[in-house]
């Protein structure tokens, strides 16, 4: 597969076969792809261990690598990691099908009648890094919204992407469904990507998931349109009118359940009435926990904290590392957020429903949450099963995104031998 030729040979031939399966995927019974679904449920788990021992061959290629423990956790599969996935793609299953629901319904003088019907978008890319949950996720969420995918799962994860990239073609091929609406790019090799990226014949949108290097390439490089956010630089600010004990257990599990993922929180603003009043407990909670906190101004006189960088604000650590300051109000934390954000998550924690408003109402993240962690912004949390991603631009999908923001519309219009004066 090192031949550039080979290469773009096999990704035309993925692509054909791709756009050949959207055509029929579009019309599929919704019944056919909710069974797809729970048949590849069935098989991710019958087959657990062949999973659990691909993703040790993972796990050996990573330590090679010297990846980041951070990483390291995201590529990470446990039985029980695999028993969600098999929850997320059933959860996926017993969705309502979008494809074909009626938007919008109207009739004109002329007589004509107007719907506005979900259709599927086609082809949808996706090319992400370390997880392999991801394959099933995308998998499911494409199929369930009518479109065939073209998954390019990173190399460190590539034999555990197989192993349950096997269980979802196992599935389609159950429900008497395309084979080739599922596809995996079968190498390692980076030319892939790059030939992903110039596909504008067979794919309709790419979905990057990673951190920023692969995302900023992909929005860089791509010729076809992308689903994306650069980096998830969540912010909590703790108002004045916050609850002293749901702010300490959201700042931690904001920070700490999972320090690898996009939703984890990356600066921590404290009003400096809160402060007045409560102290540093905040502050010590994480240290407690094991979290290097970057502070500024008087947070950096609190021990055990090390003195930020002007750098660290405005920065996606991805590990037990987080950025503090006191802010003076909710305008000056909504400043700071405005400077720093990378219009990914961002909560509020406070009892005061004025400056809740505000921050809602004045910040233009694509999630704003209050009075709960940021780790929420996930759409297997929202109802949606799984997420292919969260997107931060805002044309067409916005915030996680499920199989409904995969789909597009058309205009069905009827008349009765209606012509136009």
């Amino acid at each position: 597969m090192k031949d550039m030729d080979s290469i773009a040979a096999t990704m035309e031939g993925i692509g054909r076969a791709a756009r050949a399966a959207a055509a029929e995927l579009a019309f599929a019974p919704a019944e056919a792809k909710a069974l797809a679904l729970t048949a590849a449920a069935a098989a991710v788990w019958d087959r657990r261990a062949q999973i659990l021992e691909a993703n040790a061959r993972d796990l050996a290629y990573a330590a090679e690598k010297g990846l980041s423990p951070a990483m390291v956790d995201r590529l990470e599969l446990t039985e029980a990691r695999i028993e969600g996935i098999t929850q997320g793609l059933r959860a996926v299953a017993d969705q309502r099908d979008p494809v074909g629901e009626v938007i919008a319904d109207w009739t004109m003088p002329s007589g004509i009648n107007i719907r506005r019907v979900r259709t599927p978008i086609g082809v949808i890319g996706v090319i992400y890094e370390s997880r392999p949950n991801v394959t099933a996720d995308a998998g499911a969420l494409c199929l369930k919204s009518g479109n065939a995918v073209i998954l390019r799962g990173g190399s460190e994860s590539f034999h555990s992407s197989t192993a349950i990239h096997a269980c979802l073609v196992e599935g389609v091929r159950q429900a008497g469904l395309p084979e080739a609406a599922i596809q995996l790019v079968p190498t390692r090799d980076r030319a892939a990507v790059t030939e992903m990226l110039r596909m504008v014949r067979h794919i309709d949108v790419i979905v990057p998931r990673g951190g920023k290097g692969l995302v900023g390439l992909v929005q860089a490089e791509a010729r076809v349109p992308v689903f994306a956010h650069l980096e998830g630089i969540c912010h909590v600010y703790a108002d004045a009118g916050a609850d002293l004990e749901k702010a300490r257990r959201v700042v931690l599990n904001a920070k700490t359940r999972r320090t690898g993922i996009c939703g984890a929180a990356e600066c921590l603003l404290i009003d400096r009435a809160f402060f007045a009043k409560h102290g540093p407990v905040l502050i010590e909670d994480l240290l407690a926990a094991g979290v290097e906190v970057r502070a500024m101004g008087e947070l950096a006189d609190i021990p055990g904290t090390v003195q930020a960088a002007p750098e660290d604000f405005g920065r996606e650590f991805l590990d037990k590392i987080i950025a503090a300051r006191l802010v003076d109000g909710v305008d000056e934390a909504i400043a700071h957020i405005r400077t720093y954000g990378s219009q990914h998550t961002e909560a509020i924690l406070t009892e005061d429903d004025a400056a809740a408003e505000r921050f809602f109402q004045r910040l233009d993240s694509a999630i704003l949450i209050r009075n709960a962690s940021t780790q929420f912004a996930d759409g297997g949390e929202f109802g949606m099963g799984a997420e292919i991603g969260i997107a931060t631009g805002k044309l067409h999908a916005r915030g996680p995104v499920g199989a409904e923001q995969l789909t597009s519309f058309k205009y069905l219009v009827v008349g009765d031998g209606a012509i136009r004066s």
